[in-house]
């Protein structure tokens, strides 16, 4: 069982709420930790961003989200948008910042997407490790290659990492996206201390959408119990994040959804 002093609520979460509606209504609830993402900080602005965490004593888990190498022309480039997006985490003190490596090509040669992928992170990391800021690589689950992200696994995530040998780098442990890995324990275990964010969701049945099925834990299939030990066990005792995409959720009164995930935390 997670201690409740270590939930943090992802934005998406309460996606119709601005920043400073997300940051009164977590103080509310008595939530400390925040992940935000780059266009509610864009939105807001960034000094009235650093205000409204320091008014409500709110850490920030994580930063959604960069990435997104894939593509013509990428070419293992640092986008403005990327140069941005570390910037950011380093102004608010952001935990890490979370990677996304991008879809398939037009082309559809997937390999190429990978060393594209591949190529860009390793250009990003110098620029982020001389800002302080670590980059959470995520792999997302295999429906999303086609369009969102050619990274997959906890360990093609972590050969990745293992290639480009930077210390900016670690992997984020998304419970949606990799519960399904018949080497989920084994690669958690072979993460060891690179495991620096860890998001917690559940997998509906049936799923209501691709992209937008994630349910407060305990209302899907996912054993939280066993991957929330295998995450302990390589010395991560950080932030639990809460990132739900539903639309059912958003549907639904922001301060009863937070009722509910404080609720439910107690299995996770």
């Amino acid at each position: 069982m997670a201690d409740i002093s270590r939930l943090s609520i992802n934005q998406i979460t309460v996606r119709d709420w601005n920043l400073e509606q997300a940051a009164a209504g977590l103080a509310r609830h008595g939530i400390g930790g925040i992940g935000l993402w780059v266009d509610k900080v864009e939105e807001a602005g960034l000094p009235r961003t650093v205000e409204l965490l320091r008014e409500h004593d709110l850490a920030v888990s994580s930063i959604c989200r960069a990435g997104f190498f894939t593509g013509e022309g990428a070419g293992g480039k640092v986008s403005a948008d990327n140069e941005r997006a570390i910037e950011i985490a380093h102004t608010v003190g952001a935990d890490c910042l979370y990677m996304v490596c991008g879809a398939l090509g037009a082309d559809n040669d997937l390999p190429g997407a990978r060393r594209q992928a591949l190529e860009g992170l390793a250009a990003m990391a110098p620029l982020a490790e001389q800002a302080g800021v670590a980059l959470a690589l995520e792999p997302l689950h295999p429906s999303m290659t086609a369009d969102r992200c050619v990274v997959v696994t906890l360990d093609q995530a972590l050969d990745m990492l293992d290639e480009i040998g930077s210390p900016s780098l670690g992997v984020a442990v998304d419970s949606y996206n990799v519960w399904w890995d018949p080497r989920l324990e084994a690669a958690i275990e072979r993460a060891g201390q690179r495991v620096i964010s860890y998001q917690v969701c559940d997998w509906l049945v049936p799923q209501p959408h691709p992209t937008f099925g994630r349910g407060i834990p305990g209302d899907g299939v996912i054993d939280f119990a066993s991957m929330t030990s295998a995450v302990g066990r390589t010395g991560y005792a950080g932030p639990i994040e809460v990132e739900i995409f539903n639309e059912d959720i958003w549907s639904r009164d922001p301060d009863d959804v937070l009722d509910a995930v404080v609720a439910s935390f107690s299995i996770v």
